[in-house]
């Protein structure tokens, strides 16, 4: 009797249908996870800044997040850099150790990879297209740890000046979760040390909180993920550190480039439109301010899970599938950069840079789409730190122009 012809695999790209070809990533192959089949180089481009947490979530089960000490730790202070040979694009340097792990009382509600790291859902086939539509509970519950978010990352902008280091607004962000009878949604995700990402400069995102101190000319962002009620928010915001940023036009130009593209693809958000379209719009406003829009990374999906459906890419001519509907809960968070779009990561396995150490900024919110437009979730309050600055004026000479 004849034999049943194989099963047919499936391509894993999320925004694809197609039956997979020959095509497997070469990362999996080296991590020993099978079956990871694309149909195209195109699909696997398009759908590698998703698919790579498929990678992050494997290599840390095998190895866990344990950073080599450099042979000579200062005498004086007693840190170190944990990647000495590792060129680094930017001046920017990691200074170890990092502070002793912090845990959640067992009273507070823990999402599922707070114990062994693994996310579970990431990796899941099943409905990886569907988008939740929430009913008025899950809206509510979303209205609630997306405030919960808003007064955390306001406290701990509040904190961001010269001479703190980030690992000391990773302890805010911690014992500011717990007040709130929150998890914070980072820690432990894919084994990330950290209760919040903060990068510095030329960090686009995962910058892990360590104990290099703040400078008078840093530009900073502080991105804050909280889960309450079985739900998580999601927001960030790029800061001024000190006086001299506002007063440099390189990180005026970037970082009010990031925060106006977020604001003008928010105006775009209602019912039936395209989530390709956003992309459109945010490197329409970089271009006309002479900086790049990071590919890598996207926007997502938020709400029971911490990501999910739909990816919601940055850059124009995209290929995102899906559009608007009322219900819907999803991130918009673009990452803008001085100079080219492309990207490096630390040996951590989290810190992402720019390939040629140029500053970068971002700027994200929780939105909600309504029946006639959307609702900021995560929106700035009257006191809220920070906000736009603007443009310096150059000099001529030693003398405004």
């Amino acid at each position: 009797m004849a034999s049943e012809p194989p099963a047919k695999k499936k391509c894993l790209g999320s925004d694809c249908s197609n039956e997979a070809g020959a095509l497997q990533c070469p990362t999996c192959l080296k991590l020993g996870i099978k079956d990871s089949f694309f149909c195209s180089q195109e699909c696997f481009k398009r759908n590698w800044s998703e698919h790579k947490s498929m990678h992050k979530t494997q290599s840390n089960l095998l190895h866990h997040f344990v950073a080599p000490k450099a042979i000579s730790p200062d005498a004086v202070t007693g840190y170190y850099n944990p990647f000495p040979s590792f060129p680094f694009a930017g001046p920017l340097r990691p200074v170890y150790p990092l502070s002793e792990h912090r845990t959640v009382p067992k009273s507070i509600p823990h999402p599922t990879w707070w114990q062994d790291g693994d996310p579970k859902y990431s990796r899941s086939l099943i409905n990886r297209n569907k988008i939740d539509i929430h009913d008025a509970k899950g809206i509510a519950a979303m209205r609630k740890v997306c405030r919960l978010a808003r007064e955390v990352l306001d406290l701990a902008a509040a904190a961001a000046k010269p001479g703190v280091t980030t690992d000391y607004i990773d302890e805010l962000v911690h014992k500011a979760c717990i007040e709130r009878e929150s998890y914070p949604s980072p820690l432990n995700y894919n084994h990330f040390p950290k209760s919040c990402c903060t990068s510095v400069n030329e960090v686009i995102c995962h910058g892990i909180p360590d104990q290099r101190v703040l400078l008078d000319g840093d530009i900073l962002n502080i991105d804050i993920s909280l889960y309450h009620g079985g739900y998580h928010a999601d927001l960030n915001e790029t800061y001024y550190i000190g006086d001299r940023a506002k007063a440099d036009p390189d990180s005026v130009r970037v970082v009010e480039a990031a925060r106006e593209s977020l604001d003008e693809a928010i105006k775009a958000v209602k019912p039936g439109v395209l989530i390709r379209e956003f992309g459109n719009i945010i490197e329409k406003v970089a271009k006309q301010k002479d900086c790049s829009v990071i590919r890598t990374y996207c926007g997502h999906g938020v709400g029971k899970l911490f990501h999910c459906p739909p990816n919601v890419p940055h850059y124009a001519k995209n290929k995102a599938v899906g559009e608007c509907k009322p219900g819907m809960t999803f991130t918009i968070e673009p990452m803008v950069a001085l100079g080219k779009y492309r990207d490096i990561t630390w040996p951590d396995n989290w810190t992402s840079t720019t390939i040629d150490g140029k500053r970068t900024a971002q700027f994200e919110h929780t939105l909600l789409v309504t029946e006639d437009g959307c609702e900021i979730l995560t929106a700035r309050l009257p006191d809220s730190p920070g906000g736009p600055v603007p443009m310096p004026e150059k000099k001529v000479d030693g003398a405004a122009a």
